[in-house]
């Protein structure tokens, strides 16, 4: 079976279906574009091994598409298909760069033939160099997005340590790594695995160890010259908060002269609060602050939407060979209005979901409407065979569990914060602190459990 990714151009619906079917039959992958607008879209989007290209066309000829490619550097080679009254201009595009052509009606031995031949003498081609990956730039056209990516770019040109706040999912570390790329260092791009801090070998981790084999690098020195990306650093042990901002000052003092690892950092969106409430995080939190950014959430720019479903929609079929699919115009606007609780991982998903499960074609709005109904976002009115606290994010869990212990234990202690510090072992400063970020009076709390 062969890999090699065919697209056909032609405006007749019969001809693309016959076609198709020959060449599916034979093991190709198959895609086809309807005119020449659709064959632009679909020639960058899957970069083809072969195309099959119509001459006559309702809004571009095929030798016009023919000679952009070659201009652009044609990289595969292009079968041209006519009728028996176009010949001549066939024959004229093989003398611009196409490999060759086939007449219609068309024989199905010669065109197996013709696309064995054209392939073959692609790969006996030599190899070009591949361009670099290219930079991907967060995505949505809203004022609030143009002024995020200028804010990235200013500060992708300094060294300082960038923290990103905004909700799970928003896109927070694909907003860390087009800050790495635009930044031009050369370095590896490292995510700390927080997993990894959270044993007893945190510190080996971070800043290395000697052993028999010789000295093991931490993952400081494995970033160093490119980019540590440290994410959700409000749900990292203490302990691995305080080694963090010991590495971070041995950056500091160390100059720029050595080039250590540019640190990009994210955090929940009330980040501010929760480092008031703990000491490591507060001296953590310092330290990465210099160069802030916010992502908003979906649900407060839902312009962004028919932005992001394009861009999905294209990226699935180059990336994992999906088929492409576009979205109708009533499917966006419903999902415009969607709340999208899981903002652009929820976003990112569904088109995935509708790719992989739905059928041909445009994307309907009743798909879109089957795909969110298997993911309700509203609670269940049957009862849960788990506490409701166990789906939600870490964070909003922690905070509801950790609000829901304090007031309870207040309550037994009639409000005494002395008593209650006493109780759950902690320092009176930090508790209050703890109290303040959960939005807890303690002047309030009756015996009951309740706030008053």
């Amino acid at each position: 079976m062969s890999h090699a990714h065919i697209l056909i151009v032609d405006d007749e619906p019969d001809i693309r279906e016959l076609v198709s079917e020959i060449l599916e039959d034979e093991g190709y992958e198959v895609s086809v574009a309807e005119d020449g607008g659709a064959a632009r879209a679909a020639f960058t989007r899957i970069q083809p091994d072969l195309v099959l290209l119509d001459i006559w066309m309702p809004d571009v000829d095929g030798i016009t598409l023919l000679k952009e490619w070659s201009a652009g550097g044609l990289d595969c080679p292009v079968v041209i298909m006519t009728g028996h009254g176009s010949v001549e201009t066939a024959v004229e595009a093989t003398r611009l760069g196409a490999h060759d052509f086939v007449q219609k009606p068309i024989s199905l031995a010669r065109l197996i033939s013709i696309v064995a031949s054209a392939l073959a003498s692609r790969q006996d081609a030599p190899e070009k160099p591949r361009a670099s990956v290219p930079v991907v730039e967060p995505v949505g056209a809203s004022a609030a997005m143009r002024s995020l990516r200028d804010k990235a770019g200013q500060a992708a040109r300094h060294d300082s340590a960038v923290l990103i706040t905004g909700e799970g999912g928003s896109g927070r570390e694909m907003l860390a790594r087009y800050i790495h790329q635009k930044s031009g260092r050369q370095g590896p791009f490292v995510v700390l695995d927080p997993c990894e801090v959270a044993t007893d070998d945190a510190a080996a981790y971070l800043l290395g160890a000697s052993g028999p084999d010789g000295a093991a690098p931490g993952i400081f020195e494995q970033a160093a010259g490119g980019t540590l990306y440290i994410p959700d650093i409000q749900d990292l042990p203490g302990e691995a908060m305080k080694l963090i901002s010991q590495a971070i000052e041995g950056l500091e003092q160390a100059g720029a002269e050595s080039r250590p690892a540019r640190l990009v950092a994210t955090g929940s969106p009330d980040l501010a609060a929760y480092a008031e409430a703990s000491p490591e995080l507060e001296q953590l939190y310092f330290r990465l602050n210099v160069l802030p950014l916010h992502i908003p959430a979906l649900r407060e720019r839902p312009e962004d939407v028919p932005d992001l479903l394009r861009y999905f929609g294209e990226w699935f079929p180059d990336q994992e060979d999906l088929p492409y699919r576009p979205i109708s115009v009533s499917a966006q606007n419903r999902l415009r209005n969607h709340s999208w609780p899981g903002n652009v991982r929820e976003l990112k998903n569904l088109v995935k979901q509708l790719l992989v499960l739905g059928g041909s074609g445009e994307v309907t709005v009743g798909e879109v409407e089957e795909a969110l109904s298997r993911n309700p976002v509203t609670p269940s009115t049957q009862a849960p065979s788990h506490p409701e606290i166990f789906d939600l994010p870490l964070r909003e869990a922690r905070e509801a569990f950790e609000r829901d212990y304090l007031v309870y234990q207040l309550s037994k202690v009639d409000g005494s914060v002395g008593k209650l510090a006493e109780n759950v072992g902690m320092e009176r400063t930090h508790l209050y602190r703890k109290l303040r970020a959960l939005n807890i009076d303690p002047k309030t709390i009756s015996r009951d459990g309740g706030q008053s």
